[in-house]
C-alpha cells in the first residue's frame, strides 16, 4: 500500500516521470544483485559502472542538457565557430536529484561490501520512492531505510506525538516564516535594479532564513510523516546558523547531501590523505559539484565554488592563527559569537548567487551592498510583512537555540504537559493567523 501511495503521490505531479523512477529502481535492483554475486573484480566494476552511468545519464539529460548545449555554443562562438544546437523543451522531473543520489548509494555500498542486496523488488522500490522524502529528501541511505521497509513496524503513542510535533514545527517554519520572508525577498530579487544596499542586505538576510525555514521545514514534515508511519528518517539540519565556522556549517546544513558528497566523492578523490594541495583540490571539486547538483545555472556553480574557497580559506587562516595565537582561552563566549556572526555573513553573501536569477544580478547586488544606503522599504511590501518576518525569525532562533543539544530535531517537546499543550496551541494559532497561503512550493522542489 505504501508503494502504491508513493507512486500516486509522485504521479500527481506528472505521471510520465514515474517511468524514470521505475528505470532507476530496476537498474539498481539488478546491478546490486550482480555486484554482490560477482566474484570477478572486473564484473563488479562493470555493474557498478552501469548503475552510475544509467543514473547519471538520466539526471544529466533532464537537468543539464540545455545548460551544457548553450555553454558549448557560446564557447565555440569565441573561436568563430557558429553552431545551432537543438535545444529541447525538457521538463525537470521533481525530486530527480534526490532519488538519483539515494538509489546510487545503494549500489555503491554493495560494491564496498558495506551491505547485502535485497531480493525483494517491491521493498526496494519502496526504498527508492518512499513518498515523505521522495521530493526533497532527506537523501536516505539504504543501510538506514531499507531494513525499516523490510521489518514489521509498530507505531507507538510516543512516536505518533513526536511525528505530530515535527510536522507542526515544519509547517510553522514553512507558512509562517519562510513564505512571509519570501514576499520581501521576491520583491527585491525580482527587480534588482530598483533597490539599494540596505534593501539588499535585509533581503539577503531574509533569504538566508527563508531557505533554511523552507527546506528544514520540509525535512521536519517528511520526518514527522514517516515517524507517524513507524519510520525513522535521518536528521537533515542541526541549527546550521549557530555554526562557528564554514566546515561546521556543512556538518549542520543539508546533512544528507553533505555526508553523501563526503562519502561518495570527497573520500574516493583522496580526502585529506594526499597532502595539503590535493586535499584542498578535493574540497574544491566536491563543493563545485555540490553546487552543480543544485541546478543547471552558473549561479549555483559559483555558489559551490565560493563554499569551496571558504572551507579552504578557513583552514589556512585557522592554521596561521594557531601559530600566532597560543592562548587557548581565546575560544570564549565572545569569540564564539563573533565566529558565528562571521560565518553567517559569508554564508549569506554566498546565498546571493543561489537566489539571483543570473550572475549579472548577483554581482550587481554585491556591488550595491558595499555602496551608500538609500532606503529600506519598497513599494508593494507593507511594513507589517517586515515586522512579522523579523518576529518569525526571532521565534525560530529562540526555539532552536533552546533545543540546540537535541539530537532528534524534536524542538517542540516539553516535559510539562501544560507547557506542551500550550506550545501546540500557540504554534497552531501562529500557522492559522500568521501563515502566508498562496501556493508557494518548497524551494528545493526545483532540484
Amino acid at each position: 500500500m505504501l508503494l502504491v501511495a508513493s507512486y500516486v503521490f509522485y504521479g500527481a505531479w506528472d505521471w510520465r516521470f514515474l517511468s524514470l523512477i521505475w528505470i532507476s529502481t530496476i537498474l539498481d535492483y539488478i546491478c546490486g544483485i550482480k555486484i554482490y554475486e560477482s566474484i570477478d573484480f572486473k564484473k563488479r566494476r562493470l555493474f557498478l559502472f552501469l548503475s552510475i552511468l544509467g543514473n547519471l545519464s538520466i539526471l544529466g539529460f533532464f537537468k543539464y542538457f540545455n545548460f551544457f548545449a548553450a555553454n558549448i555554443q557560446k564557447l565555440l562562438g569565441l573561436f568563430g565557430v557558429s553552431v545551432n544546437p537543438n535545444f529541447l523543451n525538457v521538463i525537470l522531473p521533481v525530486g530527480i536529484s534526490f532519488y538519483t543520489f539515494q538509489t546510487m548509494s545503494y549500489t555503491l555500498d554493495i560494491y564496498r561490501k558495506q551491505m547485502k542486496p535485497t531480493r525483494k523488488l517491491l521493498d526496494f522500490a519502496l526504498f527508492v520512492a518512499f513518498f515523505p522524502q521522495l521530493i526533497a529528501g532527506p537523501i536516505e541511505r539504504a543501510k538506514n531505510l531499507l531494513p525499516q521497509v523490510l521489518k514489521t513496524r509498530k507505531v507507538t503513542v510516543e512516536k505518533f506525538l513526536e511525528g505530530f510535533r515535527l510536522i507542526l514545527w515544519g509547517l510553522f517554519k514553512k507558512v509562517v516564516v519562510a513564505d512571509r520572508l519570501g514576499i520581501y525577498v521576491d520583491a527585491v530579487y525580482g527587480n534588482v535594479h530598483h533597490h539599494s544596499n540596505i534593501t539588499f542586505i535585509l533581503a539577503t538576510s531574509f533569504f538566508a532564513f527563508q531557505i533554511y525555514c523552507d527546506f528544514s521545514g520540509y525535512s521536519n514534515m517528511a520526518r514527522g510523516l514517516a515517524k507517524v508511519m513507524g519510520f525513522d528518517l535521518m536528521v537533515n539540519f542541526r541549527n546550521p546558523y549557530f555554526a562557528k565556522n564554514i566546515k561546521e556549517f556543512w556538518q549542520r546544513w543539508h546533512i544528507s547531501l553533505s555526508s553523501w558528497l563526503k562519502d561518495y566523492l570527497y573520500i574516493p578523490l583522496g580526502g585529506n590523505r594526499k597532502g595539503f594541495l590535493k586535499t584542498n583540490r578535493n574540497i574544491f571539486i566536491t563543493m563545485l559539484l555540490g553546487g552543480l547538483w543544485h541546478g543547471a545555472n552558473w549561479t549555483f556553480i559559483v555558489w559551490g565554488m565560493l563554499h569551496g574557497i571558504y572551507i579552504v580559506g578557513t583552514k589556512i587562516v585557522q592554521a596561521a592563527l594557531e601559530k600566532i595565537i597560543k592562548d587557548k582561552k581565546r575560544n570564549n563566549i565572545i569569540s564564539k559569537m563573533l565566529n558565528t556572526l562571521i560565518t553567517f555573513i559569508i554564508v549569506s553573501l554566498a546565498w546571493i548567487f543561489f537566489r539571483a536569477e543570473n550572475l549579472n544580478d548577483a554581482f550587481y547586488i554585491l556591488r550595491s551592498i558595499f555602496s551608500f544606503p538609500e532606503y529600506l522599504f519598497i513599494e508593494g511590501v507593507a511594513l507589517g510583512h517586515i515586522t512579522y518576518s523579523l518576529m518569525g525569525i526571532l521565534v525560530v532562533i529562540l526555539v532552536e537555540y533552546r533545543s540546540r543539544n537535541n539530537t532528534t530535531g524534536d524542538v517542540l517537546q516539553f516535559k510539562s504537559m501544560v507547557a506542551q499543550w500550550a506550545v501546540y496551541y500557540l504554534v497552531i494559532f501562529g500557522v492559522i493567523f500568521f501563515g502566508v497561503y498562496g501556493g508557494e512550493q518548497f524551494i528545493y522542489f526545483q532540484f
